[in-house]
């Protein structure tokens, strides 16, 4: 089969690898229909990410048919359509049964193991690992452009941002970088009624397409003092909740500024390098901080939301692209602002 190989820092190939096949009984092998590319993806690319060595399959997000399902596997069959999320989950071990699969044991103590311990889903085929536990079963009416979305980035938008957070209803949001999570975040605060949604970005794109996902307002943060311009739009109290969505000191610093007492930062970004927290201003003020990486606990409920029409997951893809021509779909989504791009799709 095809499949899209790390060959090492700056380096990668569609080429042939090994078909996938099952190896445990609770396996399933998955015919990937409908792939995506995360920004995880480009980290791992840059060398930010030793534990993927090269030869290995990248990619941890998919939607498929099953084509094999192992002995212990009863719940599941060949020609099932499922989504296939980030993260894997035994379901038994103490992790999973406290709603944190995102540490399951039995895979290792993490529970992202696609493209990243284990060969991924940017290929023909996969083999997903505790499939009873781990994949999901789409309804009908939800599309594969649709489900793809569900896999990582509207959970980890929705869990570690809004959930994180605490929004309660009539909370001023404060979402600092508005790429694929970012926006996440902006469209599901609005399921607990957050009554002014703020986005902040650089990109003048990105600003202009979070208006369509739920933003009240945006704030340039290359034109405008930020903190200034949110305590005018917050009577001087500042904001209820401040979600970090880029994941680099300064926007973390940032977001400890735009919070009034007794607010709550929720850090979503992926941060590479150290990053100062001053707890000599901060603890006076009764802040919280919280942290994670996605369990994906929500998914069927984001399942719900999608098939009853309560969420445009599908606006999230902006540019699609055959299995064979992932090369060329890396590119457009390295390259984002140059193509306009959100989020890619990547189909048979």
């Amino acid at each position: 089969m095809k499949a899209l190989v790390f060959q090492g820092p700056g380096s990668m190939s569609w080429t042939d690898v090994p078909d996938a096949q099952l190896i445990d009984p609770t396996d399933v092998v998955v015919r990937v229909d409908t792939t995506t590319i995360c920004g995880t993806d480009l980290h791992i690319l840059k060398g930010d990410v030793p534990a993927v060595t090269p030869g290995r399959v990248l990619g941890h997000e998919a939607v498929g048919t099953i084509t094999d399902v192992g002995t212990a596997v009863t719940s599941l069959e060949v020609g099932d359509r499922v989504l296939v999320p980030a993260i894997t989950s035994c379901g038994k071990c103490a992790p999973c049964k406290t709603a944190m699969p995102s540490h399951c044991a039995s895979v290792g103590g993490i529970g992202w193991i696609f493209g990243h311990l284990i060969d991924g889903t940017q290929a023909e085929y996969v083999r997903v690992p505790y499939a009873e536990t781990s994949v999901h079963v789409l309804p009908k009416g939800v599309t594969n452009e649709q489900a793809i979305f569900l896999a990582d980035i509207l959970p980890t938008g929705f869990e570690i941002g809004v959930q994180n957070a605490h929004i309660k209803p009539g909370d001023t949001v404060v979402v600092v970088g508005v790429g694929p999570v970012g926006l996440s975040a902006i469209r599901t605060s609005g399921l607990y009624s957050a009554a002014t949604v703020i986005a902040v970005d650089l990109s003048e794109a990105r600003l202009k397409r979070s208006l369509d996902f739920g933003a009240d307002e945006t704030i340039n943060s290359g034109r405008e003092d930020v903190r200034e311009r949110v305590l005018e739009l917050t009577n001087g109290q500042g904001a209820n909740v401040a979600i970090e969505a880029v994941g680099i000191p300064a926007t973390f610093e940032l977001c400890t500024t735009l919070v009034r007492p007794g607010g709550h930062i929720a850090n979503v970004g992926v941060h590479g390098k150290p990053v100062n927290l001053h707890l000599e201003d901060l603890w006076i003020n009764n802040i919280t901080i919280t942290t994670g990486l996605v369990n994906g606990t929500t998914i069927a409920t984001l399942l719900d939301l999608v098939a009853h029409g309560k969420i445009d997951a599908g606006a999230f893809g902006t540019h699609s692209f055959g299995l064979d021509q992932m090369i060329e779909a890396y590119d457009v989504f390295a390259h984002a602002d140059s193509h306009d791009a959100l989020k890619v799709t990547i189909s048979r």
